[in-house]
């Protein structure tokens, strides 16, 4: 062997031993829900968004099944998604968003890691009061635990024991009703910002941690209070607490943090920019690596 690698290199080409076996592929994560999850923001159509920060920070195979405008009823129910949330995904059609998740998992056993879900913001987007938003929780819990218990069921089935189904709230856009249309707010839009806060404090994020809770390996991530821990308690905020944010003057802290990670104070538009989506990224990686 020695006196053939002399020969070799005596040419200038030595050939070492090949290696042992090549690097074993990368585990999935799966990420599922709505535009959120697709990375959208205006005027860009879909981004990376925080599925690939987290991709990047965990090291996992990303499959990005998120479809804009998905409510926790149409992922369970309604066929395909159109175009793809992201360049290496092919749309999905004839069968829903979640019954192709399924599939996936079953045919990659032992391979999916981390499961995410944004879902539920399109259930109660329409809502102008806190009364609409409670009509539309029981069938979102209802539909999210169907969600998660057949993901974990799924999952068992193909051998993936420690694999977490992280389920994502949202940032309470609806603050930046302080300062969009108008500034100083309508009195009428300055009721329904600070009305928000209770909805998502008592009404939306319980629900969503009960339904993410209801299986042993589901997990929940409150983006809403997060930006604001710093400097405010939970969403019970008074919204006493203010910081000078361009163009608007001062503005309630929470405010403030909803003009830098989202489109809503300068546009109305309740998508995350890439600050935004960086910062749920981060908040999914945290949680990916928790107990």
């Amino acid at each position: 062997m020695l006196s053939a690698m002399l020969t070799a290199a005596a040419f200038g080409v030595v050939a070492f031993p090949a290696a042992s076996g090549a690097y074993p592929p990368k585990p999935y994560y799966l990420s599922l829900g709505d535009s959120y999850t697709t990375g959208f923001q205006p005027g860009v159509g879909m981004t990376p968004g925080y599925t690939d920060y987290a991709r990047r920070k965990l090291r996992l195979q990303a499959e990005n099944f998120g479809c804009a405008g998905a409510t926790t009823t149409s992922m369970l129910s309604s066929n395909g998604c159109g175009a793809p949330a992201t360049t290496d995904r092919a749309p999905y059609s004839g069968i829903p968003q979640a019954q192709a998740a399924l599939d996936f998992i079953a045919a990659h056993p032992g391979a999916v890691s981390l499961v995410s879900v944004s879902i539920g913001g399109n259930d109660f987007d329409h809502c102008s009061d806190v009364n609409c938003v409670q009509a539309a929780m029981p069938t979102m819990q209802a539909n999210i635990e169907t969600l998660v218990g057949d993901l974990d069921a799924a999952l068992a089935a193909a051998g993936d024991t420690n694999t977490k189904i992280i389920g994502l709230t949202y940032p309470d856009v609806e603050l930046g009703l302080y300062v969009w249309p108008t500034n100083p707010p309508s009195s009428a839009n300055l009721q329904l910002a600070q009305s928000s806060i209770g909805a998502f404090d008592s009404l939306i994020n319980p629900t969503l941690s009960t339904a993410y809770h209801s299986v042993t390996r589901g997990r929940f991530v409150n983006v809403t209070t997060a930006p604001y821990k710093k400097a405010i308690h939970g969403d019970d905020t008074s919204l006493s607490i203010v910081q000078r944010v361009n163009p608007y003057g001062k503005v309630p802290a929470a405010v403030a943090e909803i003009c830098k990670l989202t489109y809503f104070c300068s546009q109305g538009n309740i998508h995350g920019n890439t600050a935004g989506y960086t910062f749920i990224g981060k908040l999914l990686v945290a949680a990916a690596h928790a107990g």
